[in-house]
Formats: structure tokens, sequence, C-alpha cells
């Protein structure tokens, strides 16, 4: 299938340089696919989509007629990031990380940070992601943000900004381990040519991240994953990474605390359990401590937790660092605790609870996109260029009434990849989020999920929005021999 007529638009390309011209890195994967027929790309792809049909990896729509369960759409041309652009990412995600780690044990601790105007501190007490019954918790080896991922774009200059941080349950990561293991299937000359660094491996991190968080004395931890439940949208999610790694999947229901230790119920009675990866939100988890009505957590478990006789990752209260309005002085918390320059930059960010701010945002709805503070997955988000003036007046409206939970940034020139449509290959936009994980060090995964917007022209990458989903191949340096998975 020739690449010949591909168009690229004017748009950054994540395959191509110029229209029939591909970047270096890419020059070995466009050849294989310029040397399969449309038929049999088309079969390849049909192909894919039974391998993933039958997995069962899904997600659950909240509230679609159509059905709540889906399967994410997978699109077989690979998305690739050289070699040099992933050293640079991989740096900035650390820094990135370790950065905010500092800025959460400060703000439910010392409070350094506010009290030297670095933020204000109304921002931080007016979040809803800032919860009061964290204050004074230190986490085990003083990590709170144990497993994150970070949504960056890369925009017409070419250059990635990071557009969000994720900090308390960030979903994903069984597409990329999943997508990865089709796509070996599918396309294994170009996988193995190109030098694709592996990612199969995240189980075993995440295990030995998990592992080092476990109180001490506890050389074999029995740790455990601790989900809402089948109706939750990433239920697969929660039952693969637990298969990955080899430690029970529980519900609330399974676990019990008495005397401050937690239990989990087997058919050989209570078995202490040491950490949790708790894919549960803050305010769910324990109804003694946070939401009196909520029937998913675990009664008990945060006395537990102060007392150190359990491990919860990630630690509760870490939101507070992925409020987007917070966003906008990561660069400040960087150099704050780090006293380095940020390596990711941030898009431009307005905050409406500035009033100058809100006024040039409220002026220019047209042309920026709003989004709730503390929403995600594509909902409370207004995309200006392409809203009709209805729209932007409700939006101007909601500001307007809570003023602290909305940002806006400028409508970015999202880069496209070549994604296969009907019968052709059309340029789409797409978003990036790699997975870390922190522990005894900071590990980014050297992949991730590439989000791609199947609509044409659309900005909106979310598989809740209609969005799908590409693997990403990291390529190594000229002299990797790190051996594909």
């Amino acid at each position: 299938m020739s690449l010949e007529s591909y168009k690229t638009e004017g748009f950054f390309d994540e395959l191509f340089a110029s229209d029939g011209v591909p970047h270096p890195a890419a020059a070995g994967l466009v050849e294989q696919l310029d040397a399969l027929s449309r038929a049999d790309l088309k079969r390849r792809q049909k192909q894919a989509e039974d391998i993933l049909y039958q997995s069962g990896n899904t997600f659950n729509v909240y509230g679609d007629k159509k059905g709540t369960e889906k399967i994410l759409p997978f699109d077989i041309i690979p998305r690739l990031v050289s070699a040099a652009d992933w050293a640079k990412l991989e740096r900035g995600i650390n820094q990135r990380i370790r950065a905010l780690n500092l800025f959460i044990q400060d703000i439910y601790n010392d409070q350094k940070i506010l009290k030297d105007k670095v933020i204000p501190a109304e921002l931080i007490f007016s979040s809803a992601c800032y919860l009061k019954p964290c204050e004074g918790l230190s986490p085990p080896k003083g990590v709170w943000t144990h497993i994150s991922g970070t949504d960056f774009v890369r925009d017409g200059d070419g250059e990635f900004y990071v557009l969000e941080d994720n900090l308390r349950c960030p979903s994903g990561i069984s597409y990329v381990l999943e997508n990865r293991a089709v796509q070996k299937r599918i396309l294994p000359k170009a996988f193995q040519t190109l030098k694709v660094r592996p990612v199969s491996n995240y189980g075993d991190h995440l295990y030995k991240t998990l592992k080092f968080i476990a109180p001490e004395g506890k050389d074999e931890p029995n740790i455990v994953v601790l989900t809402p439940g089948i109706y939750n949208s990433a239920y697969f999610e929660h039952a693969y990474l637990a298969q990955q790694m080899g430690v029970p999947l529980c519900q609330n229901s399974d676990l019990v605390v008495e005397d401050d230790t937690v239990y989990m119920r087997t058919t050989q009675g209570l078995k202490q359990v040491d950490v949790i990866y708790r894919r549960i939100d803050d305010e769910f988890i324990d109804p003694q401590v946070f939401r009196k009505d909520s029937l998913l957590g675990v009664p008990g478990i945060m006395n537990a937790y102060r007392k150190g006789k359990v491990a919860l990752a990630n630690a509760p209260g870490t939101g507070i660092a992925d409020d987007k309005a917070v966003y906008a002085y990561v660069p400040k918390i960087v150099k704050y605790y780090l006293g380095e320059d940020a390596i990711a930059q941030n898009v431009p960010t307005y905050i409406c609870e500035d009033d100058k701010e809100r006024d040039y945002v409220l002026a220019n709805l047209d042309k920026l996109v709003v989004k709730a503070v503390n929403l995600s997955g594509g909902y409370g988000m207004l995309i200006g260029p392409k809203s009709t003036k209805a729209e932007q007046k409700e939006f101007a409206e909601k500001i307007r009434a809570k003023p602290r939970d909305y940002i806006a940034q400028p409508t970015l020139s999202l880069s496209r990849a070549p994604t296969l449509i009907g019968n052709g290959i059309e340029g789409r936009h797409v978003d990036f989020r790699p997975y870390s994980l922190f522990g005894e060090d900071v590990f980014t995964l050297p992949g991730g999920l590439t989000r791609v917007a199947l609509k044409k022209g659309s900005l909106v990458v979310n598989s809740s929005q209609g969005g799908g989903s590409k693997d990403t191949w990291v390529l190594g340096e000229e002299n990797y021999y790190g051996v594909a998975e």
C-alpha cells in the first residue's frame, strides 16, 4: 500500500517530515508498509481487531445507550518515538515526578511553598483534591506518586508539551501491553528490524515498585490490587495488572480491618495484606474518613495506613498535584524543589480564578480550550474553535459561577499520524501517555499509550469520546542491542 499519496496537510506528522518524505527514524517502517498491498494491510487490521476482541480488553462508558462495555479501537500503523525524543521525554518526566512528589509531601506537612508564596495558598485549599485527612501523612519511603501517566501532545513546532499530570489512578497501561502483543503478531518483520524497545516487563517493574514500599520486615509482602468491581470503567485493567503481577484481585468485601491491620479473606482464613495497589478514588476508599456513603471502600484502611501496617499506592491525597489549576505552577514547583528549569514544558494555561486571566478567557472562548479542573475523559471541555455560540455562552456562565473550577489553554495544532481509515490512510490527531513508576527510583516504560482521534479533524482523543489507540514504538539508540520482546 503506497504512502506516496499521503498528505501531511501542514501538520507535524509523526512519520513524515513532508509529503512523501519520512522522518529518518521512520524510513524503515514506511518502506515496509509500502511493501504491503492494501488488501494485506486491511487483512492484518482485521486480524488485530479479532485478537483484541477475543482478549476481552474492554472499557466502560457510563450512560451510553448503545451499551457500556466497549473494545478500544486499534489502528495497525504504529506511532514511532525516536531515541533522541525519548531521551528528552524521559528526563523531563523523571524531573517532574520527583518535584511533584516533594510538592505533595510539603503541602500535607510543612507547606513551605505556600509560606514562600510560590503558589497561592487559596488555590490549594479551595481544591476539591486537597484532602484534610491527609495532613501530617508521610507515606512509606517518602513516595506518594508510585504510578503516574503524564499526558503529552506534540505541537506544530515538533516539540512535546505536557498537557496533564495523572497521579491518582491513571488508566490505559493494559492497552499498551495488549497493543504491543498484537502488533508483534501483525507486523513482525517491521517490529524486529526497527529495534523497538520492550514494554512487556511492566508487570515486573510494577511488582518491584510495590514491594519496595512494603512495611519494614516484610521481605515477601502480600500485595493485592483493590478494584471497585466489574462496573468500573477500567475493571479489565485491574484484573489484567493483578494477573501480570501474579497477585490477588480484591474488592472491598474481600478485605477487613482488625486492630488497624488489613486482612484478606481466604479459604484458609484471614491473611494479612501488606501493600494495596488501590484503583479506588480517594473519596471512596474509606467511609470512616472520606465519603460516609461509600460502598466501595474498606472501613478503617486509612488508620492502618497511618500506623504503617499497610502501604497504599498511590498514596491518598496525590490528586492535589494533578489539579488542572495547580498544573500551571509545575514549572515553578520544579524550580522551587529541585533548583532546575523544567525540562518538559507546559502548555500555557489561564487560571479562571485569576481576575485578569478570567477576563481574557471570557473574551476569547472561541479560540481557547476550556477544561473543568476535576474532570477527565474529555468531559467538561469546550473546544472553542469548534464550538457554537450557545456552547460558548453556556461555558461563560459556568466560569462566572465557579471560576476556580475552570482553566483554559490555547488550541494547539496537535500532531497527526497516518491511520488506516476505510480503504485509505489519512492523518489523525494523536496524544501520548507514557507510564512511570516511582519506587527506589523513577522508571518510565519506553512506550506508552498513543490515543488517536478517529474522527477527521477532531482534537478529542479520549476513548470515552470515540478515540482509538496505536502501539507506540520507542526506538533504541544506534548501538542499542536490547532484544525485542
